[in-house]
């Protein structure tokens, strides 16, 4: 199980860049690219709540729950 991060569908959706993003919400480049990869570990609200408010959308548009195949 894992929680994907779905930043690249809404980033192009925006069309806005992955820098762009970082400026608006004062982060740094390098923190939001391990968010938007995966390799995150966790997330602050008030991060969470900054990149909902400059991507216009819901926390749900932006985490998704993701089960792992096992066979």
């Amino acid at each position: 199980m894992a929680i994907a991060v779905k930043l690249d569908e809404l980033l192009h959706d925006r069309r806005m860049t992955l820098t762009e993003l970082a400026e608006r919400v004062d982060i740094t480049l390098a923190n939001l690219s391990i968010l938007k990869t995966g390799k995150a570990r966790a997330i602050r609200f008030s991060t969470l709540e900054a990149i909902c408010e400059a991507l216009a959308c819901q926390p749900g548009d932006l985490l998704a729950f993701e089960t792992e195949d096992v066979a």
